[in-house]
């Protein structure tokens, strides 16, 4: 789902955009929510008596992670699997406790800025999530959420970022060839593939320069 790509500092383009753009697609976590994935592993110490550093280290963004992204197994295997590789004996509602601790709420900024543009231009999400974590927000950040027209989830999908088939796949729901799609991601891995397929991408990767980033992006089409 949502990780936090933080390498550079800089927003980087995929590629000049030489055709109109159409609709403006967002990942969500690291461009419009912020979140902390340490928030995770403490919270699962404190359930377990483990060691923190212990467990990140033992946490890996594996194909149990993958195939959950992709609605292929549900949040309960998808626990089984963590018992086995960070070798603790958490109950699910202790492992969604930390799952869920993810969050700490939208990055300054962003959401306002949606809101001044999305009667001018079509705004959309695209989230590599899962059942558990986009129900929260949907609870915790639901006037964030209002501002897409559509939120699309990897889970829903079937598809995760950064395949390639994805993309296209999203790019077919919104009816709107690749190449007139702008696309903010902070997992440089995205960009390339969303570049790859067409779309315009735009890497952010500093949360006190997200809003300024799609800012400045927006001014260019508005």
């Amino acid at each position: 789902m949502l990780r936090h790509d933080q390498d550079s500092q800089v927003p980087r383009k995929g590629r000049a955009m030489s055709q109109p753009i159409d609709a403006v697609l967002f990942d969500l976590g690291g461009v419009v929510l912020n979140i902390d994935f340490e928030r995770m592993f403490v919270r699962w110490a404190d359930h377990s008596g483990e060691d923190p550093k212990t467990i990140q280290e033992r946490f890996a963004f594996d194909e149990f992670y993958a195939r959950h992204e992709r609605g292929e197994i549900q949040a309960h295997e998808y626990f089984d699997s963590l018992r086995r590789t960070l070798r603790i004996s958490l109950s699910d509602a202790q492992f969604a406790d930390g799952w869920n601790a993810i969050f700490l709420g939208e990055i300054p900024g962003v959401s306002q800025l949606l809101r001044s543009v999305k009667d001018r231009i079509p705004l959309y999400a695209f989230t590599n999530s899962n059942p558990t974590h986009m129900a929260v927000c949907a609870d915790w950040y639901a006037e964030a959420l209002n501002t897409f027209r559509r939120v699309f989830v990897s889970s829903e999908l079937g598809l995760r970022k950064p395949e390639p088939a994805a993309f296209e796949a999203v790019s077919r729901l919104i009816g709107v060839s690749p190449d007139r799609i702008l696309f903010y991601d902070d997992t440089r891995e995205n960009v390339q593939a969303a570049t790859g397929v067409g779309i315009n991408a735009i890497h952010v990767s500093s949360r006190a320069g997200v809003a300024e980033a799609i800012s400045k992006g927006l001014r260019t089409l508005l």
